[in-house]
């Protein structure tokens, strides 16, 4: 018997059928949707009676690889809902392509998805540039873009773009969490910056650039890389000539893990050091010398399961338990693979809240959440999006790094109560 959300799932799925029913669409043969009534002309590609075929594109190799372990996280919550039935019967079938964190091959990715494979969407792309490359290319041909893996604000607040939506935190909201906790324990602080020179890193940097403004809270110091650069060292070497207080990487895990060993070997800076959440794989958090660096932070919105916490917790349980069986090349403890696998239970709500069993569906279905629950989401945090507000998550906690683990402190962070939401796409 299913234990957690795919035992609580199912009378949702019992349900669904008869509201399909009802709302004038009908299930022919095993192969195909008839749209009639209020579904008539929506597009079925890729669902069937008995299936749902998704496809996601993860860099599987190149410098982001360690991203590589969400969709060990996304095969492995599929493979436990296909367990308990599927969703509305139907199984759901993942194919997964590499795109090596480079967006023209996310591109060529993306179209053998739609065009060879017929995927019903696309769920998860990783990167802000792999995931822009992909967006214009998805709305010519409508077709979902779900759930993609990247914080960038324009994926929130892009009405020209309804067939993408974003799922975790944007990271103006991450770069506000950490803006407020500065302004309020270290209300004079100095801060260095290092980011990636792309939409990802200047989205973060500018988001914390403008919720400091204003107060005694100032960047002194700011230093960029390019992905295809073979190290930081140069960077932190100059960020560290500032005597900054905080330094703020805004990083992939290659090179947060590089900014920590920088940070440990310049014994004549000790500096806050707040790493972005999108880079704190396990295999990061081994390598730094925590006697040689001073404070580690970041903000977190789902459970660890390496957290004793959570040890007897029946989400997690059920995450452990398929990750062994559905993915064992994963680490549990993976923040890569607990995210892949939250937002495969969160795109798994969304196919159960769609009132026509098609694309569009599943389009108008993502953009009208109303605090939906995840279980594997901290408490208190829920998905919610509506008109005008497409960020399903904009709450946080800040973490931090202790005794070879993360731990949440203080209250969760609704970053839209506190600074109003997202409008705008930051500048960058």
């Amino acid at each position: 018997m299913l234990r957690g959300t795919g035992a609580r799932m199912l009378p949702a799925v019992v349900v669904l059928l008869p509201a399909l029913l009802l709302g004038g669409c009908r299930l022919a043969g095993a192969d195909e949707v008839v749209r009639t009534g209020s579904c008539a002309g929506q597009q079925s590609t890729g669902i069937t009676r008995d299936a749902i075929r998704v496809g996601g594109v993860y860099p599987l190799s190149g410098p982001a690889s360690a991203y590589g372990a969400i969709a060990s996280g996304v095969r492995a919550y599929f493979g436990y809902v296909n367990a308990g039935g599927g969703v509305d019967g139907r199984r759901i079938e993942f194919v997964v392509r590499d795109d090596g964190y480079q967006p023209a091959r996310a591109v060529e990715e993306a179209r053998r998805l739609v065009e060879l494979e017929e995927v019903f969407a696309i769920f998860q792309t990783v990167g802000t540039p792999s995931t822009a490359a992909v967006r214009d290319y998805a709305a010519r041909r409508r077709v979902p873009q779900v759930f993609v893996a990247t914080g960038a604000s324009r994926w929130g607040v892009d009405a020209g773009h309804p067939w993408t939506i974003g799922y975790q935190p944007s990271y103006v909201a991450e770069a506000r969490v950490y803006a407020q906790y500065l302004k309020e324990t270290a209300p004079q602080a100095t801060v260095a910056v290092l980011y990636q020179n792309d939409d990802f890193g200047r989205d973060l940097r500018d988001g914390f650039a403008d919720a400091v403004r204003d107060s005694g809270v100032r960047v002194v110091a700011e230093q960029s890389y390019e992905v295809t650069d073979p190290g930081v060292q140069g960077q932190l070497a100059n960020l560290a000539s500032s005597g900054a207080d905080v330094l703020l990487s805004v990083t992939t895990p290659k090179f947060a893990a590089q900014a920590f060993a920088v940070d440990a070997a310049i014994t004549s800076w000790n500096p806050l050091h707040i790493v972005n959440s999108v880079a704190v794989s396990p295999a990061v958090m081994a390598s730094v010398d925590v006697r040689k660096v001073g404070e580690i932070m970041s903000a977190a919105y789902q459970k660890d399961a390496a957290d004793p916490k959570w040890a007897d917790d029946p989400a997690v349980g059920a995450y452990r338990e398929s990750l062994l069986r559905y993915a064992p090349e994963a680490d549990p403890a993976s923040q890569q693979a607990m995210f892949g696998w939250t937002a495969a239970q969160a795109f798994v709500k969304a196919l159960q809240r769609m009132r026509c069993p098609t694309r569009e569906g599943l389009r108008e279905a993502v953009r009208h959440l109303d605090d939906v629950p995840v279980d594997t989401l901290l408490p208190g945090i829920t998905l919610s999006t509506g008109p005008g507000d497409g960020f399903p998550i904009e709450s946080m906690m800040l973490s931090r790094f202790e005794d070879g683990r993360w731990s949440p402190f203080g209250k969760v962070i609704d970053t839209r109560a506190v600074f109003g939401p997202v409008r705008t796409a930051s500048a960058g």
